[in-house]
């Protein structure tokens, strides 16, 4: 897709904004409630306009894919790393009896048992890495450390502070404060592995391909365990997850209530951004799954009747929640009864992830033999938790 069909779906997706905010508009000067044929039309503009984002996320990823590639292929690139791609393409296609002795050198990490550990080159890493960034909304807005010298991380916390400063004479120096205590979070990447079957006429059919389509579906299944894992992890051999109420994470002490038992208020939604102090409403951003969107895009606040949520007018601005934008995700809970957790509004670069750069894959050389396919595992090795509990509101479908 050209960057003019880019531009052509923006300006489309602002038109559509602009269509929705004047019903609303409509309806808030009338002093009323949208009326069940404009509620109608309200939603199946923003129908199409979610799905245009869709369209355009799409078409942007791929646009980058393109651009990635045409790089990956540029003259310049440094002979060793060609070379190391090359052997990479042939492991992926033939196996290990495929490569010539210089290419078993360039690609051998460790022992080589039957079906053989590789670890593909740096470029084929760092694309793996990003593909799972492009999928994985969270990690696009968290802190991401990876661990090259040590099997650990520690974060660094501040369990207690100093009691305020004392107003004294010219000559005094205040009272003697050793109140002060530090803390610490450990991350410990834990292993994450996926096996992928591909049929070897796909492989060879797809000649340099090959090792894109692998690592395509790797990065999705990847992706998928990540968010998960990230939203409702137990912090058992896994990340600790934003909507997991622990003392390790996120207390609850920092859960508010939506205001109704089944789903969502206007009043509810601003005592959750007013419980998160304004040093991080920068940063912040609403947590929320597809449908509770769809509840909270028709709420409205009671004092002054105005709705919560606000269209992005222009093509460089989002659409906000009460002026805080919002990211989607399908792995947050979406149960919406008495007691659940439906969102959360944070900074989320307090949750913090931490992962080992090494990326094993073994192509399995007999086991699919009957079947006419080549199987591959890719492993890698996460965690990650929230690391300051003040930086996180959680909202808890309840009436009080």
């Amino acid at each position: 897709m050209t960057t003019l069909n880019l531009r052509e779906l923006r300006h489309k997706r602002t038109q559509l904004g602009t269509q929705a905010a004047a019903i609303m508009e409509e309806a808030s000067k009338a002093g009323r409630a949208m009326t069940a044929e404009e509620e109608a039309k309200f939603d199946r503009i923003l129908e199409e306009r979610d799905a245009l984002d869709r369209t355009i996320e799409r078409a942007e990823r791929l646009a980058e894919d393109t651009r990635r590639a045409a790089d990956d292929a540029a003259a310049d690139a440094p002979a060793g790393e060609r070379e190391a791609m090359e052997a990479f393409r042939a492991y992926i296609i033939g196996g290990r009896a495929a490569l010539t002795p210089a290419q078993a050198r360039a690609l051998n990490a460790t022992s080589d048992p039957e079906g053989g550990y590789l670890v593909p080159p740096k470029q084929w890493i760092d694309d793996l890495i990003k593909a799972v960034d492009d999928a994985t909304p969270l990690r696009g807005l968290m802190t991401m450390e990876r661990l090259t010298t040590s099997d650990s991380l520690g974060v660094p916390t501040l369990d207690t502070d100093l009691a305020d400063a004392d107003w004294t004479s010219e000559v005094g120096t205040g009272s003697t404060d050793d109140s002060m205590r530090f803390g610490q979070r450990e991350l410990r990447p834990n292993p994450l592995a996926k096996r992928v079957k591909v049929s070897r006429k796909l492989l060879r059919l797809t000649a340099g391909r090959a090792e894109a389509i692998v690592r395509d579906r790797l990065a999705y299944k990847f992706a998928v365990s990540q968010e998960k894992a990230f939203m409702t992890g137990d912090g058992n051999k896994k990340p600790l997850g934003l909507f997991t109420a622990s003392n390790d994470g996120i207390p609850t002490s920092r859960d508010v209530a939506t205001g109704s038992a089944t789903g969502f208020t206007g009043n509810g939604l601003i005592d959750a951004k007013y419980s998160l102090k304004a040093a991080y409403w920068p940063r912040a951003r609403w947590l929320f799954h597809r449908d509770a969107l769809k509840h909270i895009r028709k709420l409205k606040t009671s004092t002054d009747e105005q709705y919560v949520w606000q269209p992005g007018l222009a093509a460089d601005r989002p659409d906000t929640i009460l002026d805080v934008p919002y990211v989607i995700s399908e792995f947050v809970p979406n149960t919406f009864s008495d007691g659940n957790y439906a969102g959360m509004i944070a900074d989320f670069s307090y949750y913090w992830g931490a992962e080992a750069l090494t990326m094993e894959v073994q192509r399995l050389v007999e086991l699919y033999a009957e079947s006419n396919q080549v199987g591959f595992i890719g492993r890698v090795e996460i965690d990650a938790m929230p690391v300051l509990a003040e930086a996180f509101v959680r909202l808890k479908c309840t009436a009080s």
